[in-house]
Parts: structure tokens; C-alpha cells; sequence
């Protein structure tokens, strides 16, 4: 997963705090009553049904470690393998079509909104030979953990919010903030998670380190910029395509 459920849930519901109205109206004939919110979770969801593996590599890109922005971004201009870079590239392309069947649709806006979260989950955007973070096993307050796990869902529930009260506490940008956000296109996106991972790999000095209160006050901040941006973003894109 890319933010466990409560991260996908946060982000959905900052998008939700910054869509237009024309968005929010053209949106609800997709979705219906299911908000932004719990649409994002069904990415995960659908992991159970073998028939949804063909998504598994949407969720995610792996790039080599010391690359510029530059070459980051010559990277995903270039990429035509099936990752979230180029899947969030298509389904953006299919929503934007007037005669897409409603069934498609209904999977593309959920699928789209999960994917915008995820990219901005640093480890998504980790490196190829451990998974983004997957094989680096951490201790999280003395239980056996991985780093993908810990930024996925473990950093975020330590905050002890649910996820409206997590969107209300961060959801403070102002209003050159969203402006710059929101103009930023993906490969800045993709770019930024990258760094951050680059910091996170730094940051485990040790196999299974050990991971608590310190490192909840060292990198909570990077978290909710993360999430917020996110919310931010993926409203950007929403009005985009249904403002």
C-alpha cells in the first residue's frame, strides 16, 4: 500500500476541502454518495481479487538512487513502462472523455485518486533492489516493521486522529501555497517523494533499527506536508478534469 488507509483517507478528504463545485457536482454523478474520502481506498481493496493484478505496478515507480531533477524528469518523460507515473498520465487522458462508460468511469476517478496519494508517499518513489523500503526492517516501538510499512500506515496512526480530524489539523495552506502546488505537474511530484526517500534511506543507519519517539519528531512535519500536498494536488486535478 501507498499510506495505509487512514493517509488515503486524509488526502482524499483535503481534496474534498479544495475541489470546485462544478467538480464536486460532476464528480458525485460518478461516484454518487461515496466521497472522495472512501473512494480511495478501493485500490487497496481490490488486491484480494486476482483478476485486479494487472494494477499492482500502478501503485508505485523505483528509481536508481543520485539522479538530478533533470534526469528524473527525462526519466518519466521517457518511460513507457506500466508504472504510476504513466498510469496517472492515462487515466487523467480517459476521465477527460465524454463517452467513457460509466463503469470505467467510476474505476478510473477511483483508481486515479488512490494513485496521486501514493506518489506522494516517499517510498513509493524508493529504489528497485529493496522495494522501495520494503526489505529495510526496522523496529517501530519494538515490533518488527519494514520502512515502507512505517510511512505507509504506522508514522500516521502514532498520531491518534481519525482521518477528518488529521485533515483538519494540517490542512493549512494558504492560498499562494495551493496555487504553486496545484500548478506543479506530476514529474515535480514524483521528483520531490524522491528526495524525500533519499533522506529516509539516510536516515537508517543500522539493520532493524530502531524506530520511536525520535523519529516521530524528526519527520512528522515531512509527513503532513506530504499528505497535504497531496489533498492539494489531487484537487488540482479534479477540477482540472471535471471543473
Amino acid at each position: 500500500m501507498g499510506w495505509g488507509m487512514i493517509g488515503h483517507r486524509i488526502v482524499g478528504e483535503i481534496a474534498d476541502r479544495h475541489i470546485s463545485s462544478k467538480a464536486r457536482k460532476n464528480i458525485r454523478k460518478i461516484l454518487g454518495n461515496e466521497s472522495i474520502a472512501i473512494a480511495s481506498n478501493w485500490a487497496d481493496f481490490i488486491k484480494s481479487d486476482p483478476a485486479f493484478n494487472y494494477l499492482d505496478n500502478w501503485h508505485y515507480i523505483n528509481l536508481k538512487e543520485g539522479l538530478s531533477q533533470s534526469e528524473v524528469e527525462t526519466h518519466l518523460k521517457q518511460d513507457t513502462t506500466t508504472n504510476a507515473y504513466t498510469r496517472i498520465n492515462y487515466l487523467v487522458a480517459q476521465l477527460k472523455k465524454k463517452d467513457l462508460p460509466q463503469e470505467q468511469k467510476v474505476m478510473n476517478l477511483r483508481l486515479l485518486i488512490h494513485f496521486i496519494g501514493d506518489v506522494h508517499q516517499p517510498m513509493h518513489v524508493g529504489r528497485p533492489e529493496d522495494l522501495g523500503g520494503n526489505r529495510i526492517r526496522v523496529e517501530w516501538f519494538n515490533n518488527p516493521s519494514n520502512l515502507h510499512r512505517v510511512w505507509d500506515s504506522q508514522l500516521i496512526e502514532y498520531q491518534q486522529l481519525s482521518y477528518t480530524e488529521y485533515a483538519t489539523a494540517i490542512n493549512f495552506a494558504s492560498k499562494d501555497q495551493v496555487k504553486t502546488w496545484q500548478k506543479q505537474l506530476a514529474p515535480i511530484w514524483f521528483f520531490e517523494s524522491y528526495q524525500i526517500a533519499q533522506q529516509l534511506y539516510k536516515g537508517i543507519s543500522k539493520p532493524e533499527e530502531k524506530l520511536s519517539y525520535r523519529y516521530n519528531f524528526d519527520y512528522v512535519q515531512t509527513l503532513n506536508e506530504q499528505l497535504l500536498k497531496g489533498g492539494v494536488r489531487l484537487a488540482g486535478v479534479l477540477n482540472e478534469i471535471f471543473g
